[in-house]
């Protein structure tokens, strides 16, 4: 017994997550999708080293 407290507080809180509309700040994303210098971009070199035992096997 005692369920229904708490089932019926997660269908509350589904609910609020499920209909809410998050604010996004759109420039800041923009900013960061546009950015270059730092580092985090498209490197082909970034995942030479992370090669593995099956990569010999496979050649």
């Amino acid at each position: 017994m005692g369920r229904g407290r708490a089932k019926a507080k997660q269908t509350k809180v589904a609910r609020e997550l499920k209909y809410s509309t998050p604010n996004t700040d759109l420039e800041a994303l923009q900013r960061e999708l546009s950015s270059d210098g730092d580092g985090n971009g498209s490197d082909p070199d970034r995942f030479e080293s992370l090669d593995d035992e099956y990569d010999e096997e496979r050649r």
